[in-house]
């Protein structure tokens, strides 16, 4: 039978730092894992790329019909135990960057201190924990899918913070749960020389409940966030005096307060398995106020997984905007309002609103080891790229494409 995929409990046992035992004396107090995934992608959509991730440059698609760099990635992770309560991590992948290159990029890096066996601290890089598998998203062998379906993780799509993580567990009975927080900030860089997005000033809040088969995670998140690529277009409005302020002050990104919510639960006996989450954004910026939702199940046949995921995101602010007024304007300065406000309602019009029927299987066909087919059915809402990126001139928003994945998963 395929191996349960209680991913919340392998990532504390294989990815997180123990506590050493007193009495291990000849144990090192370094040990080495690893892990990573191998994919291909091909997309039905010739005119954008698909990619899980707003930080990649390009994907399958329009770049090439068949991409290896949207799944792909490998990664390797060394924990020290110093003491029974002090322990570091570092973990160090290697996947396709924002420069289209693959340099080896520092996912973690923190010290951990065990107050007690319930109540921790740790200081430096640690996961951003917004959602059910934030822990291990990049951990393809510990998803049951080919990867997490992107109407609610490209919700928040930084997967680590740099600052303090505190967290401290409590039991009733046969419950456990652990309240987790944190505080800091991040800057990822996106593609095509548009910047970084800036995230200072980040809190959250995020307790998991698990009593039996059945996990759930409650998440609250606060960031002032700063999306560079956003500051000419609102810098132009600003010169066009009360009337562009007021658009720019509506829509600028500039240390914007962004806030989150997302809720999830796993029910996971064994034989089959099904989850959902649910998150809804609010940007305070032209990037809008988001939701998306899934839900997802399984049924396990020796070493098969089939499962079958339905996922649903939409734009809940407003998708046009009447922009600068330019009937007053002398004819040089209503050319470029026109533009500006081309370029805003191009931007509101995009959003996220999409739905995706997954199909997939995955087969455990090795200790430690999985392969999986996957086959994702897109619509776009009207107006919208969803996840695409990398927009050709002849792409017509909206519509829909499909995607055909193929994956093998490893852990060492």
């Amino acid at each position: 039978m395929a191996a349960r995929l209680n991913t919340l409990a392998w990532a504390v046992v294989a990815f997180y730092p123990c506590v050493a035992s007193a009495d291990d004396a000849d144990r090192s107090i370094f040990s080495l894992s690893s892990f990573g995934t191998v994919g291909i992608v091909h997309s039905s959509e010739k005119n954008a790329d698909f990619t899980p991730s707003i930080f990649k440059p390009n994907g399958a698609g329009h770049t090439r019909s068949w991409n290896a760099d949207v799944d792909s990635l490998i990664a390797a992770q060394l924990t020290a135990n110093f003491t029974p309560q002090l322990s570091a991590v570092v973990q160090v992948i290697s996947e396709q960057r924002y420069d289209n290159s693959h340099r080896p990029l520092f996912e973690w890096a923190n010290l951990k201190y065990q107050f007690t066996p319930d109540f921790s601290i740790r200081i430096g890089r640690t996961v951003q924990p917004a959602f059910l598998f934030s822990d291990t998203r990049k951990v393809g062998y510990t998803l049951p899918w080919v990867r997490p379906p992107g109407e609610v993780y490209s919700l928040i799509p930084v997967t680590n913070i740099d600052g303090v993580d505190l967290s401290y567990r409590l039991h009733f009975g046969d419950v456990i749960n652990t309240v987790q927080g944190n505080y800091g900030q991040s800057e990822p860089r996106l593609p095509d020389g548009t910047g970084k997005i800036t995230a200072k000033e980040s809190w959250g809040i995020s307790n998991l409940t698990e009593y039996g088969a059945l996990t759930t995670r409650v998440t609250y998140l606060e960031t002032h966030l700063t999306a560079e690529s956003l500051n000419p277009l609102f810098d132009n409005y600003r010169l066009f005096g009360d009337e562009g302020n007021r658009i720019a002050d509506r829509y600028d990104s500039k240390d914007k307060l962004l806030a989150f919510i997302g809720v999830g639960a796993i029910y996971d006996p064994g034989d089959w398995f099904v989850m959902g989450e649910w998150g809804h954004l609010d940007s305070n910026s032209a990037i809008g106020t988001l939701s998306g939702w899934y839900l997802s199940s399984g049924y396990r046949i020796d070493e098969f997984t089939p499962y079958v995921t339905y996922a649903r995101s939409k734009t809940l602010s407003n998708t046009s905007d009447p922009g600068l007024s330019t009937s007053n304007l002398p004819p040089e300065f209503a050319g470029a309002a026109t533009e500006l406000n081309a370029a805003l309602n191009t931007i509101l019009a995009s959003g996220s609103g999409q739905q995706t029927w997954s199909l997939g299987v995955r087969w455990d066909f090795a200790k430690n080891m999985d392969a999986k087919l996957q086959y994702d059915h897109t619509r776009l809402d009207n107006g919208s790229n969803g996840q695409l990126t990398n927009l050709q001139p002849d792409y017509e928003r909206g519509g829909t494409f499909g995607l055909l994945s193929l994956s093998v998963d490893f852990v060492f």
